[in-house]
């Protein structure tokens, strides 16, 4: 009983009530256990009475620990700055190491200069999102000059917390005139001292949370819910009906629907349960500069690394990389805490030289953006918005500036050109640098690894004398003979290579054509990974995808919007959002195979000898350090002189006092070196949680290790690729390293700021939106058939189980294909055959299939009103949930298993027949022929064939065969009306006549043709003899 009074936050101040040195829950009254946190009892000792404010009896000091101690709170305030100075100086002495460029036993790791204390080891580096995470708090926003903690006051406890009150209500503007409250209590602190304290009011505000999740409406979301059950209700008895109704004549036909119409139903369960708690986040940008940029003081947001990754400089054009990283530059964070890093996968000198204008063009274009809080930052996007941009625009001079800009703009647009236009023809001798040198990259799949720092802290200063953001080119190093894993691997050099150079505690990665859309969006991310409540346990913050260059009608589904605007918000009310590939904030610890912290269970305060009512509260017992299964047993480490040598990192099988369990594992060399990799600055920089490099660490000595951590064997024999960094095997290694931190037990976040965090582009031609989701379909097809399948991997985790089955949903969707295929085949045969999957039905059956497509429209209907969702978007994706479904989906299959199963790795190219200049989607009308066209193109032929013989044979056999009928158009129209903008695609660009004009001209002039034979008059009809009379012998 006592223990369920402690539960939950401080009953003063709303805070949580947090834990003793210890570790138990801390408890300020030993005999109500009223439950108050020790910045309250702190304020309570020195200007109140020192008593609880329930039980008014005294507060006690207790050897244990579990009441207030001025030491505690000294020790939880510059406990993170110590443990931060032992992390400084065990990574200080690793980099001071000899490099090692081989494997471990071709060096020594240096010995530690480094003196530890023994300590409880139940004080572990707890796991936090900023530097110096101590709880902070200010007391409350009142004071007693007369009261110093000697003499108790006059007023009451609950006196003064009223008079505290009418100041929070006098501050926000709603207290009434002469300063009483309705109770009639007098504010006599404010009468007493005149003033009160202007700074209290943003102190307390820097106190509330950064980020706040929004329930939906429960009538909105409890109707939406009812119809889940419902419609799973009507499944049974629907599937009953299937079940005990064969059709005899078409045994097979019924058979086929059945399975087809179980896989359906299975689908829908996985697809719509993950939905079941959707949420909102709202985000307060506000507090989190009251409480990290202090007016007047360095600001304390954590600093961040952003990577840009790209590869082939033909397909992927270097104007969309520049714009990229120039809305990076000149995005709305501290300066000295931003890091671009653009991995180019590809070794292309053109794509250094088009960064090298561009650090020049950013010198200009960053103070511009800033001065006149320009949106977007990206040029190209912003000049070409057709907007009044003198809107909200107050300052003189901006016209003049603007056009200015804009002229800049211009001309470096030209420089990028004439680089593009240069690189379409390769000199023989390859490409030489500017120096005269032949470029390093010019065999891009043998070529050492190259590292360029275009801009710094120290010398890249903008047009005004400003510092400008880091920016570092980035190719890792490609030899013949080793599998550098795409994507995956070139991510995983830009964590290493910024862990070396920079080390920030949070990265962004974005695409090449993904531009910072929202310049606060880093801010928007910090409100989550920032939080000291929220935040320890969260891995990424996921923004949507936007696009640009879409049609008005996103005939292919490219907005995706029911999936970012629906499934996500389901998915971030149980465990979080997938990882998409993109537009996503990570923490580096959590990319680093580490496992969230764990919270502490509170223990029972009653003794295990009776039940806990009839038994007072017991001593908690001191937890015991537990030691891992390959940890061997060694004496805690000794305190010595700072000149004297402390054991070597070979000898520290236990790890470090201060760390958790898998960090005290990790602290061995050998099993750092196993796991991260032979690098002495890199295993340095994993020890800085909260980022940065070695303070006495040089320039030269980075760059030369951040090119050693880009070499082609560094990763070998280590468990990059496997438990750490993006995770090999899958073609979508998003969602497979997504997976992996969610099965550890860390949570994801949803963002989705009121403008687009970012924006991109995407394929609007149909064959290229085709072999984008071939690609997609085809890594969840490597990952079902791999070991981290979420069938069966991670049970036992912390995965929960609605999440189990989005990733379940995310790797099971492309075999979905083939009951589709069958599905949508059916009715061509039902209607060249005359039979059909369901019996006559009567009056009452029929309500189950009524009922069953009420209820589909009721939940799409529902969906769309609690998510924001139109109409239009959700029936464009339905279309192409069964165009992707028969075709591209189809093909990943078969693709998979034949990679996986037998090896070979089949690839569908696309080859362009012609295009349409001087149009701005003259791509979407642009044929490429491509073998994922044929299944649906065959899937329309036969339904149109099937239609127009059934129509045939219905005016052939007269009025009684209509009313079949009908149930077989029914089936056919519902697959050619989702086939419907595939057509328009397969038949491009009419001049003046509409698609579907010329659809129906072909459906109705075969209708005709065919009547035309069956009742042209002039055709001779010959009859023959009645057999009925004549018998045998006619």
């Amino acid at each position: 009983m006592e223990s369920s009074q402690h539960d939950g936050p401080c009953q003063i101040c709303g805070d949580d009530i947090g834990l003793s040195s210890n570790g138990q829950p801390f408890v300020a009254c030993r005999q109500c256990y009223f439950p108050v946190c020790k910045a309250c009892v702190e304020y309570e000792s020195q200007v109140g009475t020192g008593a609880c404010a329930n039980c008014k009896h005294k507060y006690e000091l207790h050897a244990g620990g579990h009441t207030y101690h001025k030491e505690e709170e000294m020790d939880d305030e510059h406990g993170g700055e110590l443990r931060d100075e032992k992390n400084q100086q065990i990574a200080d002495v690793m980099l001071h190491g000899q490099m090692s460029y081989g494997r471990a036993e071709d060096h020594d790791m240096p010995r530690m200069v480094q003196t530890i204390e023994p300590q409880d080891p139940s004080e572990t580096l707890p796991i936090s999102s900023k530097p110096g995470n101590t709880k902070k708090i200010h007391p409350f926003p009142y004071s007693n000059e007369d009261n110093h903690g000697d003499s108790p006051p006059e007023n009451t406890w609950k006196e003064r917390v009223v008079n505290w009150k009418m100041k929070q209500e006098k501050w926000h503007g709603r207290l009434p005139e002469g300063g009483h409250t309705n109770g009639g209590v007098k504010n006599t602190d404010i009468e007493e001292n005149g003033v009160e304290d202007e700074e209290s009011p943003m102190m307390d505000e820097a106190r509330q949370p950064l980020s706040r999740k929004v329930s939906l409406p429960s009538s909105r979301i409890n109707p939406y819910r009812m119809v889940i059950i419902c419609r799973l209700v009507i499944l049974g008895f629907f599937f009953r009906y299937r079940l005990m109704n064969p059709v005899a004549h078409a045994y097979g036909l019924w058979l086929t629907s059945i399975i087809c119409e179980v896989w359906f139903a299975l689908s829908w369960i996985l697809d719509q349960f993950p939905k079941w708690f959707p949420i909102n986040r709202e985000t307060y940008l506000d507090r989190l500069a009251l409480r990290y940029e202090k007016e007047g003081e360095p600001s304390l947001l954590a600093p961040m690394d952003i990577f840009v990754s790209t590869v082939d400089p033909m397909k992927e054009p270097p104007l969309n990389t520049a714009n990229t990283v120039l809305s990076i530059l000149a995005v709305d964070y501290p300066v000295d805490k931003v890091s671009c890093y653009v991995s180019d996968d590809g070794s292309a000198m053109l794509t250094f030289e088009a960064m090298s204008e561009t650090s020049e063009f950013a010198r200009k274009w960053v103070p511009f953006c800033k001065n006149y809080n320009i949106e977007p930052r990206a040029p190209e996007v912003y000049f070409s918005q057709k907007i009044d941009y003198l809107k909200d625009k107050v300052q003189p001079n901006f016209v003049k500036e603007r056009r200015a800009m804009k002229r800049e703009y211009e001309e470096f647009k030209v420089r990028v050109n004439a680089l593009v236009a240069k690189a379409q023809k390769v000199p023989e001798e390859g490409w030489i640098m500017k120096d005269g040198t032949p470029w390093p990259g010019n065999n891009s799949r043998d070529h050492p690894g190259m590292i360029q720092v275009f801009l710094g802290h120290s010398g890249g200063l903008d047009a005004e004398g400003n510092e400008l953001p880091r920016l570092v080119y980035v190719s890792r190093e490609k030899r013949p003979g080793f599998n550098h894993h795409k994507k995956a691997g070139a991510m995983n050099a830009l964590v290493r290579v910024s862990a070396v150079l920079t080390n920030a505690p949070f990265f962004l990665n974005l695409d090449c054509d993904h531009y910072i859309n929202n310049s606060k969006a880093l801010r928007e991310s910090m409100c989550f990974l920032m939080d000291p409540i929220v935040g320890r346990k969260v891995c990424y913050v996921q923004f949507p995808q936007r696009f640009d260059g879409i049609d008005a009608n996103d005939r292919y589904a490219n907005r995706n919007t029911v999936f970012f605007d629906i499934n996500m918000k389901g998915l971030d009310g149980v465990q979080g959002p997938v990882y998409v590939g993109t537009g996503c904030v990570f923490r580096r610890q959590a990319l680093y195979g580490y496992e969230p912290p764990h919270k502490v269970k509170k223990q029972s305060m009653a003794c295990d000898c009776l039940p806990g009512f009839l038994c007072g509260p017991s001593r908690p017992k001191k937890p015991k350090a537990k030691k891992s299964k390959k940890a061997k047993t060694t004496k805690p480490l000794a305190k010595t002189s700072s000149n004297m040598s402390a054991s070597n990192l070979e000898n520290i099988e236990e790890g470090v006092e201060g760390y958790d369990d898998d960090k005290a594992l990790l602290m061995s060399k050998k099993n750092f070196e196993n796991r991260f990799g032979h690098s002495s600055v890199f295993l340095g920089s994993v020890l800085l949680e909260h980022g940065g490099v070695p303070h006495s660490a040089s320039p030269a000595e980075l760059l030369k290790e951040a090119i050693h951590v880009i070499s082609c064997g560094y990763e070998d024999k280590t468990e990059w690729g496997q438990e750490i960094g993006w995770i090999y095997g899958s073609v979508t290694e998003d969602i497979l390293t997504g997976f992996k931190m969610h099965a550890r037990g860390w949570r994801s976040i949803y963002c989705m700021p009121p403008r687009a965090a970012f924006k991109g582009t995407a394929p609007i031609n149909l064959s290229d939106r085709l072999n984008q989701v071939l690609r997609w379909a085809l890594g969840s097809v490597e990952i079902f058939l791999s070991r981290h399948c979420p069938l069966w991997y991670g049970f036992g985790g912390r995965l929960k189980l609605l999440e189990r089955l989005a990733y379940i949903n995310t790797i099971v969707y492309p075999f979905t294909s083939i009951p589709l295929l069958v599905y949508c085949t059916l009715p061509a045969i039902c209607l060249l055959t005359g039979k059909f999957i369901i019996p006559t039905i009567s009056n009452f059956a029929s309500l189950w299939f009524i009922s069953l497509f009420l209820s589909i429209f009721a939940t799409g209907i529902l969906e769309m009103r609690w998510s924001g969702v139109g109409i239009e978007e959700w029936w464009r994706n339905e279309q192409f949930w069964v165009i992707g479904g028969v075709s591209a989906h189809l093909f990943a299959v078969i693709q998979g298993f034949l990679k996986v199963l037998a090896g070979i790795d089949t690839n569908f190219t696309v080859t362009a027949k012609g295009s349409e200049e001087g149009d701005e989607f003259a791509e979407l009308y642009m044929f490429k022929w491509t073998s994922l066209l044929v299944p649906p193109t065959t899937l329309l032929v036969i339904n149109l064939v099937g239609v127009v013989a059934g129509i045939s044979d219905a005016l052939n056999n007269g009025y009684s065969s209509w009313g079949p009928l009908f149930g077989k158009l029914f089936f056919a129209f519902w697959v050619i009306v989702h086939l419907y903008p595939f057509l328009k695609g397969l038949m491009g660009r009419q001049n003046r006549t509409p698609t579907i004009v010329v659809v129906w001209s072909v459906l109705l002039a075969s209708i005709f043709s065919l009547l035309w034979v069956k009742i042209d008059p002039f055709l001779v009809r010959v009859t023959g003899p009645d057999t009925k009379i004549c018998g045998v012998n006619c």
